[in-house]
């Protein structure tokens, strides 16, 4: 049977499972939200873990844990915090963490859910009795110092989008950019016919075309980019609602010094505390480039999966790796699989930007934005899902994507766009009614012109040679 400790809070006595690093706040918040059975993602603990790390440090330089407060800390107490917020950062407590995603809107309860375990193993780090009613090292007094849930929540959500960004996603795009730019080197000198509108248009390299698509992943990087930049400036420093009381003026500035250190990214105060704690705007233009970023991923996995499709009754210009059986009823039937895999998650991560924007534009009422861990959970989950979408079709997509050769260039001849490289000789209106009857013929254009007599036969060469038509000519 769950054995239980006595934990106190201002409302009164609660009972915690007894070997819980958390209290009395955080058991209200499990009762309290029911909901989903979501956790804040692992990342965004671990965010949340590194701010308290950076708090109790600006605290620390500043003399405020061992000044003359109210129970101030001893040395060896202030390095038991930092030891235990450390630990936090680095995902040791995460079975810690039960409050569900749909809380309290500014992530109070998740914020006294880091504090209570911070607190507690403190204490347990300098030997003392964690099941205590009293904290010799308390989770307001001195995790909290200096703080509010309303400045330091979104402050931990900005240096995890930030750093997952950094750290997640932009290996991943470039590592896809790669790959893509690899087959449209190794495909240069393969000839296919183009298509607008679905239907034949003049010739490309196949080459071309997928460096087109690697050129989409080149500017999806710059977007990513630009995603972590919507986030360098941090609301700590504010506290309640922006006018920073309670906090030392040098507080915030220190803290983003902190985090800028120890994560590497160019983390700076805010520069104006009441919008930085009131609005999460900077979120939702972060999101809106991840959405950009996903609309592309969805473009070229659908262009891919229709350039592989057949193997008989398609395109098949391109062979897609066999990665499982398609079909419980036909026999033999291949899929392509990663293609629609990483449509689905974009198509997630593009619904995902609603409730960013719904999140940013009517949660933002007068000193605090009351949407918060739905952004945390919603942001960290589109980075993750473009993340790890992007590596897994790179390794089990593109890298053993083959040209079918044969398939691509038999096609250029039959194409009625091909009459497109005579209208400078003959005129536009001569080279339709030349592709139409082409195709009511179905001769090829070059069989009409050679029977018509249009040009002679070496201007008519240099004309429908494909290899021209894939470049502009002087």
């Amino acid at each position: 049977m769950t054995k239980y400790r006595t934990e106190h809070d201002s409302m009164g006595d609660v009972q915690v499972p007894a070997d819980a690093y958390y209290g009395a706040q955080t058991q209200r918040a499990v009762e309290n939200f029911p909901i989903s059975g979501w956790r804040l993602p692992s990342s965004m603990i671990s965010a949340m873990g590194l701010v308290k790390l950076a708090c109790a440090t600006a605290n620390r330089d500043l003399g405020k844990l061992t000044g003359s407060g109210k129970n101030p800390l001893d040395d060896q107490a202030v390095e038991a915090l930092l030891e235990a917020a450390r630990e936090v950062s680095e995902g040791k407590l995460d079975d810690q963490f039960p409050v569900d995603v749909f809380q309290t809107g500014s992530g109070t309860s998740s914020n006294m859910n880091i504090n209570e375990v911070i607190s507690n193993r403190a204490i347990e780090i300098v030997g003392g009795d964690r099941m205590a009613t009293q904290k010799p090292i308390h989770p307001n007094d001195h995790v909290n110092m200096g703080q509010s849930t309303n400045d330091t929540f979104p402050t931990a959500i900005h240096v995890a989008v930030a750093v997952q960004i950094q750290r997640r996603l932009i290996p991943a795009l470039d590592k896809l950019r790669a790959a893509l730019e690899e087959k449209a080197e190794q495909w240069d000198r393969v000839i296919k016919i183009g298509r607008t509108h679905l239907m034949d248009a003049t010739p490309l390299r196949l080459g071309q075309e997928f460096g087109g698509f690697a050129r989409q992943l080149e500017l999806s990087l710059q977007r990513a980019r630009r995603a972590a930049e919507a986030v360098l400036e941090l609301p700590v420093g504010g506290t309640a609602v922006g006018s920073g009381i309670n906090t030392h003026p040098e507080f915030g500035r220190r803290v983003a010094e902190v985090l800028a250190e120890e994560t590497g990214v160019e983390f700076v105060e805010a520069v104006n505390h009441f919008e930085a704690n009131a609005q999460r705007d900077a979120l939702v233009e972060s999101h809106g480039q991840l959405k950009c970023i996903a609309q592309t991923l969805f473009n070229v996995a659908n262009n891919v999966r229709w350039l592989g499709s057949g193997p008989r009754c398609g395109f098949y210009e391109v062979q897609l790796p066999s990665r499982q059986p398609g079909s419980s009823i036909m026999p033999g039937k291949v899929n392509p699989v990663m293609c629609e895999s990483l449509m689905q998650l974009t198509a997630r991560v593009i619904g995902n930007d609603g409730c960013m924007s719904m999140s940013g534009a009517a949660g933002g009422n007068f000193q605090l934005n009351i949407m918060m861990p739905v952004m945390a959970h919603t942001a960290l989950e589109s980075i993750q899902l473009l993340a790890s979408g992007a590596d897994a079709f790179v390794e089990f997509c593109v890298a053993e994507m083959q040209a079918n050769v044969d398939v691509c260039e038999a096609a250029v001849e039959q194409s009625l766009s091909m009459c497109t490289s005579l209208n400078p000789l003959i005129g536009y209106e001569q080279a339709a009614k030349l592709a139409k009857e082409a195709f009511a013929t179905g001769k090829t254009i070059r069989e009409l012109c050679i029977e018509k007599g249009v040009l002679d036969e070496q201007a008519l060469n240099e004309a429908l040679d494909p290899w021209s038509m894939t470049e502009p000519q002087a």
